[in-house]
C-alpha cells in the first residue's frame, strides 16, 4: 500500500468522522425540538431549522406528530449510517479488503440506505397528502428532497456487497487450496 493511499484512507475516516458528528448534532436537535414542543406547543414555530408546523400542530397534532416521526426516523437512520461506515472505515484491512466483516457491513450499508430512501419516499408521498385536505406541508419538503437518491444509492451499494460476498468467497477457497 502506497503512502498516498495511506494519506487519502486517513482524509477518509476525518471526513466520515466529520459527517457523522454533523448528523447527530442534526439528529438530536431534531429530537430535542420534537420533545420541547411536545411541552410547549407555542414555540412549534421557532425550532430548529425554523421549520414551521405551528399551522400542522393547530389543525391536527396526529399529523404534526407522524410528519415529526418521519423526520426524526430519517435524521436517526442517515446518522446510524454514517457510524456503520466509522465502523468500516476502522477495520478495513486495505492489504486484504475481503473478508466476511466487510462484506456483512456493506451489506448493511445497502439496507440503510434502503430505508432511508423508502421512508423518506413515505414520508414525500404522506405530505403530498396532506395537502390534499388543506395542510401546508411545503417547509417539510427538504427532508425527503433525495428519496429516490438515496433508493438508487442503495441498489449500487447491495451490488457492491454481492461483489464482496464473492470476493471472499473466493478468497477462502484460495485460502484452503495453498
Amino acid at each position: 500500500m502506497t503512502k498516498n493511499t495511506n494519506i487519502l484512507f486517513k482524509i477518509l475516516q476525518v471526513i466520515t468522522w466529520i459527517i457523522f458528528v454533523g448528523l447527530c448534532i442534526e439528529a438530536g436537535a431534531i429530537l430535542v425540538n420534537f420533545i420541547y414542543s411536545l411541552f410547549k406547543p407555542s414555540v412549534v414555530q421557532y425550532l430548529y431549522q425554523k421549520v414551521d408546523l405551528s399551522t400542522l400542530y393547530h389543525r391536527s397534532q396526529w399529523a404534526y406528530y407522524g410528519m415529526y416521526s418521519f423526520i426524526i426516523a430519517i435524521a436517526l437512520l442517515k446518522a446510524h449510517l454514517f457510524y456503520i461506515v466509522i465502523r468500516l472505515i476502522h477495520k478495513l484491512d486495505l492489504a486484504k479488503p475481503f473478508n466476511s466483516y466487510v462484506s456483512e457491513q456493506i451489506s448493511q450499508l445497502s439496507y440503510y440506505t434502503f430505508s432511508i430512501g423508502l421512508i423518506s419516499y413515505i414520508g414525500r408521498q404522506t405530505a403530498k397528502s396532506l395537502i390534499h385536505y388543506g395542510y401546508d406541508s411545503s417547509p417539510l419538503n427538504p427532508f425527503w428532497a433525495d428519496s429516490q437518491a438515496f433508493i438508487l444509492m442503495a441498489a449500487v451499494i447491495y451490488v457492491i456487497a454481492a461483489i464482496f460476498a464473492k470476493g471472499v468467497e473466493i478468497q477462502n477457497e484460495n485460502d484452503l487450496t495453498v
